[in-house]
């Protein structure tokens, strides 16, 4: 048995669950879990995830609910139950990329990281260590664009499903992010835009925080804006001196990640305007 899984989005209208199970039933598929949702403003929006004979001819699905379903307004995506294909760019922090990497080692990361590219190569020996290609993507000497080439030259190479910053300290262009549309993933602390820039931490320390937390978004232009997929918060005191806050945000961004990131790769993220709907 193959496993494959459906994502619908549209405006709501009646019959639309039936339609759907009803040519899954017809193709002698076997529904394994189904949700849906409808918002406010009568959008809808489902994922099935269904079984079916090997060898089966998954491409007759989407024609078969066309018919039943004319509306071009609703979309359809049908994506085989499989681990993604990622590239992972970072800089220098290590924490997330050596989470993810050792997630991914163990087999605990629902992908394939077929690279890591850094605009340092500092982290090299680390990556070197888990067989994954690292390439070196200096920025010295280049503006913006032309860096952004010479790592969409290298990205290219592995035709990747998504992209992750992993702690990617650089702001990515329009053309960058309009080449990845909704397929970058970033993480970042969620004191933002309460404390800019750099030592973040001891901003909140000086401030007396008491909340510190991080937030993981799909890139749009507007920075640190994108759609939000998941976040969390840990309490902190005035017991915590600036690195204890920095050590606690860090563990919080790499579970924060980790979290969004299996989201994504199970397809469970729909986006809508500038939010998510997970399901």
């Amino acid at each position: 048995m193959t496993r494959n899984i459906l994502l619908m989005e549209g405006p709501d209208s009646k019959g639309l669950v039936y339609h759907v199970t009803k040519v899954l039933y017809k193709n002698e598929c076997n529904i394994i879990n189904q949700d849906e949702y409808v918002s406010p403003a009568g959008q809808f929006f489902m994922r099935t995830e269904f079984e079916s004979e090997e060898g089966f001819d998954t491409e007759r699905v989407i024609p078969d609910l066309r018919k039943r379903v004319p509306n071009e307004e609703i979309k359809f995506r049908l994506n085989p139950k499989k681990k993604k294909d990622i590239v992972i760019l970072c800089t220098k922090e290590h924490h997330c990329l050596s989470d993810l990497l050792t997630r991914y080692h163990f087999g605990e990361l629902n992908a394939n990281i077929l690279a890591v590219i850094s605009n340092y190569d500092s982290l090299k020996p680390f990556v070197d260590k888990f067989d994954i290609p690292f390439h070196h993507v200096s920025h010295v000497g280049l503006s913006r664009e032309d860096h952004e080439l010479a790592i969409m030259k290298v990205v290219h190479d592995y035709q990747p499903e998504y992209l992750v910053l992993a702690k990617y300290m650089r702001i990515l262009t329009p053309y960058f992010v309009a080449k990845f549309s909704n397929k970058i993933v970033n993480i970042h602390h969620s004191f933002l835009p309460a404390f800019i820039g750099a030592n973040p931490y001891k901003q909140a320390f000086d401030r007396g925080v008491k909340i510190i937390g991080a937030t993981a978004h799909f890139v749009n232009n507007n920075l640190d804006e994108g759609p939000i997929i998941a976040q969390d918060v840990k309490k902190v005191d005035h017991r915590f001196s600036s690195k204890d806050m920095s050590r606690e945000g860090k563990d919080v961004e790499k579970m924060v990640l980790t979290k969004a990131l299996k989201l994504v790769f199970n397809d469970r993220v729909f986006i809508f305007g500038n939010k998510t709907i997970i399901l």
